[in-house]
């Protein structure tokens, strides 16, 4: 019979002599997560074709995921501590698994969508599994290293992703880069019974239940009301999402500061290295991921080039990813962590910046140090950060920290897209209107003033009727308003993550504290002690 990993053993015994394979297999997890976002950027114009997605269909394909994957990881965290989190990350994998089959499958709006929305919650699932693990099976004085790692395999994914699906898509339909993730998951999970050891806290007692309940309805409804509002104005809908989110909000802070257990002890935010690793996340995350996002669009849309083409033109940015872990190694030990964030932070704001001066005319050159520079800014500031973030939970909670950690992370995304996608959506519509008045039919026109994907669209239809002249100018324009778009859009996350730089210098201290709690007492299953058969 086959040996899988069953026996946990008191955590003040040896380390777990598998921890580095557990490791792989927890980085592989993280992988297929961040890969199911990447990858369908390069996908979005084929699925945009093959389904007629307007601007607002393709914003909540994208979007259905993030949902439930935010709104979740928190009552999910906790559950792992709870129940087993290696169960959790298994159970995560079966769920997006099912997801991704389902995607692969869909031949609608609502049914892509649906499936999308099924992977957020597998993914909420996994995400802080992995980091609850990694931290319960290495030793202190490993962790950090550890962590370096898992960071860096987000920086992989985020070019690994585009370039899967870009091979793909040169013989085989958009469906295809949904199955990306189906053999990794089903590779992670056989793995993960041999070599992740089976880990729960000790005396969690009860979960909250009622805490859990108010995380999911203020951080869904914050999600989308940052989703809507700033995409599709602040009508009804998000207005409603925005006020049940401040809602929701006050009544998880009230009910946590007095529950015995609480869910999540908001109090641990009055630490100055927790509250400001978390900022610097969200900061971060906000202005790096926006820009990443819009960037691949600039590099297909107005550059031209395929998906496969715009998944390699990624992989300098997930090479400097590696290259700042292995910098912050080094740096951090040596002159805190309030040193790596914070130049990690101005290289992303000098990144970012660089692209202000971006036109129709620029080429790959012009993208290719912000991709250097965002890649070396991730891996020099997300370890130190995640590491801080970890550092301020004790044992039996580490499921909560990984959600704290990983809520922070997709909340900057979320606000990332959403906004500096808003501000790079309305900056087009506002170029291309002005030259294109008065030269295309009514629906033509709303079509081309919807996205730059539209507009090459209406273009396409004007040569195939014969009036080519018109179709290039129309593709010039689009061109131009986008490549406009990607400057303003630039000035503005650049200056955000600049004053995001300032505020965390400030609230960072010079030296971060010792870890606050020591391992008082033995966790029930951590690390295994030996093989069941």
């Amino acid at each position: 019979m086959s040996l899988i990993v069953r026996t946990p053993v008191d955590p003040t015994g040896r380390p777990y002599g598998r921890r580095r394979a557990a490791l792989g297999v927890l980085c592989l997890s993280l992988l297929i997560i961040v890969m199911a976002n990447t990858s369908l950027i390069v996908a979005a114009p084929a699925m945009t074709a093959d389904l007629g997605l307007s601007g607002s269909d393709l914003q909540w394909v994208i979007d259905a995921y993030t949902v439930p994957y935010a709104a979740l990881m928190l009552m999910m965290g906790a559950a792992g501590d709870k129940y087993g989190r290696r169960g959790a990350l298994l159970g995560g994998l079966a769920v997006f698994i099912a997801g991704s089959v389902a995607g692969s499958l869909a031949g609608s709006v609502a049914w892509v969508i649906a499936a999308r929305g099924v992977m957020g919650i597998g993914a909420a699932m996994i995400m802080p599994a992995t980091l609850s693990l990694l931290v319960a099976t290495f030793p202190r004085a490993e962790r950090a290293r550890a962590i370096t790692a898992w960071t860096a395999t987000s920086g992989l994914a985020i070019a690994a992703g585009p370039l899967l699906a870009g091979w793909l898509l040169e013989d085989h339909s958009w469906g295809s880069t949904f199955l990306i993730n189906v053999p990794v998951a089903v590779l992670a999970m056989a793995a993960a019974l041999f070599l992740v050891p089976p880990s729960k806290a000790s005396g969690r007692g009860r979960l909250d239940l009622v805490g859990g309940a108010l995380s999911v309805v203020f951080l869904a409804a914050l999600v989308y009301a940052i989703i809507e509002g700033p995409h599709f104005g602040w009508g009804a809908a998000a207005v409603t999402a925005a006020v049940v989110a401040v809602a929701g909000a006050v009544a998880f802070v009230l009910w946590e500061l007095r529950h015995p257990r609480p869910l999540l002890d908001v109090r641990t935010f009055r630490d100055r290295t927790f509250a400001g690793a978390n900022l610097a996340v969200v900061l971060f995350f906000l202005a790096a991921f926006g820009s990443i996002y819009y960037l691949t669009q600039h590099l297909q849309f107005v550059l031209g080039y395929g998906p496969l083409a715009t998944g390699l033109r990624l992989l300098p940015l997930a090479g400097a990813v590696f290259a700042g872990a292995a910098v912050t190694n080094v740096l951090t030990p040596r002159v805190g962590m309030r040193v790596s964030v914070v130049l990690g932070m101005a290289l992303g704001t000098l990144g970012i910046s660089l692209m202000t001066g971006v036109t129709a005319a620029s080429g790959y050159g012009a993208f290719l140090a912000p991709l250097l520079l965002l890649g070396a800014a991730i891996g020099l500031s997300v370890s130190p950060c995640t590491d801080a973030i970890m550092g301020a939970f004790e044992e039996r909670r580490l499921g909560i920290g990984g959600a704290v950690n990983d809520t922070s992370l997709e909340l900057g995304g979320s606000l990332g897209i959403a906004i500096l996608g808003s501000i790079l959506a309305a900056s087009y519509e506002s170029e291309i209107t002005g030259a294109i008045a008065g030269r295309l039919p009514a629906d033509a026109a709303s079509t081309a003033q919807d996205s730059v994907g539209g507009a090459l669209a209406v273009a396409g239809r004007v040569a195939a009727s014969g009036h080519a002249d018109q179709a290039a100018l129309l593709v010039r324009a689009a061109h131009e308003a986008f490549a406009n778009g990607v400057a303003h859009t630039s000035l503005i996350g650049a200056l955000v993550l600049g004053a995001g730089t300032i505020i965390v210098a400030v609230l960072l201290p010079a030296r971060r504290r010792p870890r606050p709690t020591p391992e008082k007492a033995p966790e029930s299953p951590r690390i295994p002690q030996e093989i069941s058969h």
